[in-house]
């Protein structure tokens, strides 16, 4: 590789076309030629300036290698160009001894920008923006490898370690440029829009599905950038992220960058204006509420569970079609997951009236009966601990003539049959709760119950009676025709069974 670097060097100039110009770099004089390189006095080496180890075409107009207080206030825009062209080469990581030199070289070049860019001593022209992001888009615009851990889908995709990024001495350095970049006020919005455009936004959004954790986390600061820099492309970020989801929830089941995407969101959401656009509404239903489908959902729960409170929050109307939701998918035999629901359904029951709720208040505390009679002891405590929230009681004390006789029910049944001690107790103190609340209700829910029980059990025996009267009726009765009549074969003990053959 050294032999393929210095045969693309500049041949050595002329004493003739030569200027007088010198600068320092590292203590040895250097001067500039016509064609804009860097040609190093007899007494400097080799190694010390870039066009030693970088091929000639990434040197261009200025020694990169040059330190910005080394020249003058007028240089410093071409030096910055400069050292953005020699940091547009990419290196291969996964041989650590390879290109140590250069490494190390685009390594300080990148941190001499980042100081340049934070100490913001004047505006970014055209040319300058320009560089940048095609710097940027050469270092981090990248194809992923396949993931060969992408048909695990299930609660187990928690406990993958996650696989970390070779390159990232590198990349670390760029995200950290970009970012000081996008936030400094040397970058004009109008000028900056016309090459952080779609495309670039884009291929940006791509990277979240990295399967590194710190580039995510990376990516999210300067993705909240963008958004708030650049109005103009708002419209565009929010209809890129909803197709993710979109093909994440319907399609793929595999994302890495969801619950980074959906923490930038939640911060968005709370920025939304009031009343709520129309397009943030369906936001909410065609995008935000089919996330609960996915089995994955307990990786990025925390950050959904905020978004949906933030648009309960800016419109409690909407807390209706978020308990519709919830109820519409939740979960019937991951029970893991139905301990999530029930988590995130007690954190938007408290903050919502109980006048917004009034048209799902059947079908939600039905379900809730319903997990507190789950055999499955995580659900039914889980569920049975919603009673320890005042707000949730307060709920139930203005509606008991409708919840009562939904729940009570339920916690019958617990004390006669479920085999879990703590679910017990649990369900005692919370029909003691109920009792206290309104006395005479219970007693009658209570009432009605055993009523309920006691014809449950009568008609059962009928249809027991029923059914073995037609078993008598067709076992008497003589075959005649071609009626086709099941009969039960008679039970033969496995004694006489292995006696006969």
């Amino acid at each position: 590789m050294w032999k393929q670097f210095l045969s693309k060097l500049p041949r050595k100039s002329s004493k003739s076309d030569s200027s007088p110009a010198q600068a320092c770099l590292n203590g040895n004089p250097i001067r500039w030629t016509r064609s804009g390189n860097v040609v190093p006095s007899r007494s400097s080496t080799v190694k010390r300036t870039a066009s030693a180890i970088f091929p000639s075409s990434v040197v261009t107009s200025i020694e990169p290698l040059l330190l910005f207080k080394d020249v003058p206030h007028t240089e410093k825009k071409n030096l910055f160009i400069s050292k953005l062209n020699l940091c547009c080469v990419v290196f291969d990581f996964s041989d650590p001894d390879k290109n140590t030199a250069e490494k190390d070289m685009k390594r300080q070049t990148l941190l001499d920008l980042i100081e340049y860019v934070d100490a913001g001593s004047s505006r970014f022209t055209e040319s300058m923006i320009s560089a940048s992001c095609k710097m940027f888009a050469s270092n981090l615009f990248r194809a992923f490898p396949p993931n060969i851990r992408s048909s695990s889908v299930g609660g187990e995709a928690e406990e993958e370690k996650p696989m970390f990024e070779p390159a990232w001495s590198h990349l670390q350095l760029v995200y950290d440029l970009l970012l000081k970049f996008i936030e400094s006020s040397s970058l004009d919005a109008k000028i900056g829009k016309k090459y952080v455009d779609h495309s670039f936004i884009l291929r940006l959004l791509h990277l979240f599905d990295s399967e590194d954790p710190r580039e995510r986390e990376c990516l999210k600061a300067i993705l909240h950038r963008i958004y708030g820099k650049f109005m103009v492309h708002r419209p565009f970020i929010r209809e890129v992220v909803s197709n993710i989801f979109c093909q994440f929830v319907f399609e793929t089941e595999r994302h890495n960058g969801i619950a980074e995407l959906l923490e930038v969101f939640g911060s968005i959401i709370s920025g939304f204006a009031l009343p709520l656009k129309e397009e943030h509404k369906l936001f909410l239903w065609k995008v935000i509420i089919p996330l609960h489908k996915p089995k994955t959902i307990g990786i990025y729960l925390q950050q959904l569970t905020y978004c949906v409170a933030q648009f309960v929050e800016k419109e409690p109307k909407l807390a209706t079609s978020v308990v519709n939701g919830l109820l519409r998918y939740w979960p019937v035999t991951n029970s893991q997951k139905e301990v999530m629901f029930l988590s995130e359904l007690e954190e938007i029951l408290e903050i919502t009236n109980e006048v917004e709720i009034q048209e799902c208040m059947l079908p939600l505390f039905r379900r809730i009966a319903y997990c507190i009679n789950s055999f499955h002891f995580q659900v039914a405590e889980r569920a049975l601990f919603m009673w320890n929230n005042d707000h949730l009681i307060s709920l139930v004390s203005h509606n008991r003539q409708t919840i009562m006789p939904l729940i009570l029910p339920a916690l019958e049944r617990n004390i006669h049959s479920h085999w879990n001690q703590a679910v017990l107790n649990l369900t005692r103190n919370v029909k003691k709760l109920l009792h206290e609340m309104d006395e005479e209700l219970f007693l009658a829910c209570e009432n009605n119950f055993e009523q309920e029980e006691m014809e449950q059990k009568i008609a059962e025996e009928k249809r027991r009676m029923t059914w073995h009267r037609l078993e008598n009726s067709a076992a008497f009765q003589p075959l005649a025709g071609n009626t086709a009549v099941l009969i039960r074969p008679p039970l033969v003990s496995p004694v006489v069974a292995a006696a006969r053959s």
